[in-house]
């Protein structure tokens, strides 16, 4: 059930919603992602919506492991995840990560 927001206040240097009328957020939690496949190397998993996003939106991402993270395949339907160990002699575990998208 969506909540009402009352008031948005955008201060002068960010970019505009990309609804004027509205702020949008969508939330994932314990989104799961593979094990890495050795010391170093990424792991993409794609991230779907059941309702369309806007053409321009934000994601953030917040991964249960030490590893750094950016989003590829930007769509309307959703987006993909990768995650990279922080450290190149360390593997990513299998786990989970949260993802918040505002528009």
């Amino acid at each position: 059930m969506p909540l009402p927001i009352q008031r948005v206040e955008m201060t002068g240097s960010a970019q505009a919603l990309a609804q004027q009328d509205r702020l949008i957020c969508a939330i994932k939690k314990a989104v799961a992602n593979a094990i890495g496949g050795g010391a170093g190397q990424s792991v993409a998993t794609a991230v779907a919506f059941d309702e369309p996003l806007p053409a321009a939106y934000t994601v953030h991402v917040t991964p249960g492991q030490d590893c750094t993270w950016w989003i590829s395949a930007r769509t309307t339907t959703g987006f993909t995840v990768n995650l990279a160990p922080r450290l190149a002699a360390n593997t990513l575990a299998a786990g989970t990560f949260d993802v918040t998208v505002f528009a």
